[in-house]
């Protein structure tokens, strides 16, 4: 007689036998048939496994949501502004989406649903220096879970997740040993400088929506209309923006880099008018101008140290970005015009291919934002065996 628990993971064994058949089957296109989408293309890693993957989290995928907790701490977060990635996948949560279960011994992850924004915002004290206060909610939140419920104990939370967009989240995690150390922490500040450890967390895409909705920033002019080499505008974050406006900052006619846009620019035309959009790190290593980019189908360049990008187990960045070393940033110009027009076409063909992977939608629609982050969670659930 087979326990739930046993039963679970035989059905995870059956996922992992098919997707590794899948992989073996060819990489570029995938053999399934889908009425909405079949994953091709250098973009990913291996499209057939892919699909195999996003078919079998379908089918057998199911989250417990934690009860605990009350809002606006717990079960709520930001939909808009520059956090909103973290408040948009809690709602969808607490709304019940395809995934979720009332029935936690049917499920194969268990999510903590509190909201790291939220907490600095009710919870820290301005010009305090310390964020302790936070550290201890987040702690005394797992120990309630983790007394209530045998769940936590039983895999010393590695079938858990949390979720957050705000720079702290990774440090407030480390008040929680097994948090840290052992759990899935979906972060937007995925750093591996910082203990991000792309075998068991997951890097979550940063979008800054300023109005709450994607209307107007989809889409942008074709190849032959666009007249900006590279283009960047934002603030003095960091030493690599530092560094960055330093060196081109009004130096060049190509390179177009700004601390601010002066006032007759609209900051969207210029991303929709160029070719290139550097991306580089501020204080942290996320940047919401990674998806700005994507939205805006222009090539992203990524300048960071220890990033991780988005959904990389799956989507091969190299395919359809460039990433330069902060060491390289005086070269910028020089690679970027070393692209052939034909590699260039290339890769901007396959930004607007990969969009769809970074969409928002008001209702999530199969292989979407949310359904990306939920397969990621499921990859990482798929990397470990729970016992009793």
């Amino acid at each position: 007689m087979y326990s739930k628990l046993e039963r679970l993971e035989a059905i995870l064994a059956k996922s992992r036998s098919s997707i590794r058949e899948a992989a073996r089957n060819g990489s570029m296109i995938s053999n399934h048939h889908d009425p909405d989408y079949v994953p091709q293309g250098p973009m990913y890693h291996n499209a057939n496994a892919f699909h195999r993957s996003y078919l079998e989290m379908e089918k057998n995928f199911k989250v417990y949501v934690y009860e605990e907790g009350e809002p606006p701490i717990f079960h709520n977060g930001p939909c808009r502004s520059i956090y909103s990635t973290e408040g948009r996948f809690i709602h969808e949560m607490e709304r019940g989406s395809l995934y979720r279960t009332k029935n936690p011994d049917e499920a194969l992850v268990y999510f903590l649903p509190f909201s790291v924004v939220v907490m600095v915002q009710y919870l820290f004290v301005p010009g305090a220096h310390d964020m302790h206060v936070i550290g201890r909610t987040v702690a005394d939140y797992v120990k309630v879970i983790s007394e209530r419920h045998s769940f936590w104990n039983r895999s010393r939370g590695a079938d858990h997740f949390m979720l957050s967009c705000h720079d702290w989240g990774p440090h407030l995690t480390s008040y929680v040993p097994h948090l840290f150390n052992t759990s899935i922490r979906v972060l937007c500040n995925a750093n591996t400088s910082e203990g991000f450890n792309p075998l068991k967390d997951v890097s979550l895409p940063e979008i800054n929506l300023k109005t709450g909705d994607i209307k107007g920033l989809i889409g942008g002019p074709s190849p032959s209309r666009r007249s900006i080499l590279a283009f960047f505008a934002g603030g003095l974050h960091g030493n690599i923006r530092h560094h960055l406006l330093e060196q081109w900052k009004g130096k060049d006619e190509d390179v177009l880099v700004y601390d601010k846009l002066p006032n007759d620019k609209s900051y969207e035309t210029m991303l929709k008018n160029s070719r290139f959009c550097l991306c580089p790190s501020g204080y942290e290593v996320a940047s919401p101008r990674i998806v700005e980019a994507i939205y805006a189908e222009c090539i992203p360049v990524l300048i960071s140290d220890s990033y991780v990008p988005p959904f990389s187990d799956v989507l091969n960045w190299n395919a359809f970005s460039v990433t330069i070393g902060v060491k390289d940033i005086p070269n910028i110009k020089k690679i970027l015009i070393s692209i052939s027009q034909s590699q260039y076409l290339r890769m901007h063909r396959r930004v607007k291919q990969v969009q769809r992977h970074f969409v928002i939608n008001g209702s999530p629609k199969r292989f979407d934002l949310f359904h990306m982050i939920v397969h990621s969670i499921w990859l990482r659930r798929l990397n470990i065996r729970v016992q009793e």
